[in-house]
């Protein structure tokens, strides 16, 4: 299995969290801790881990945006 956990600082992480929470997959979770959105991504093959993290570093830099375009 490998892993990957990313955590990124927001001005309003629980909004960015819960933006990206309906995209996340049974090997996917996603916490706020203080001004951060942390996600574990666990996948069985590098490959699938590095597709995932990709998509999920799009995601959330559109919903970081879309809280400072509100």
């Amino acid at each position: 299995m490998r892993r990957a956990t990313i955590r990124t600082e927001h001005d309003r992480p629980d909004v960015v969290a819960a933006a990206l929470e309906p995209d996340n997959t049974d090997e996917m979770s996603t916490r706020v801790d203080g001004d951060a959105v942390v996600t574990t991504i666990e996948r069985e093959t590098t490959g699938g881990l590095r597709t995932t993290v990709d998509d999920y570093v799009t995601n959330v830099a559109v919903a970081d945006r879309l809280t400072h375009d509100t």
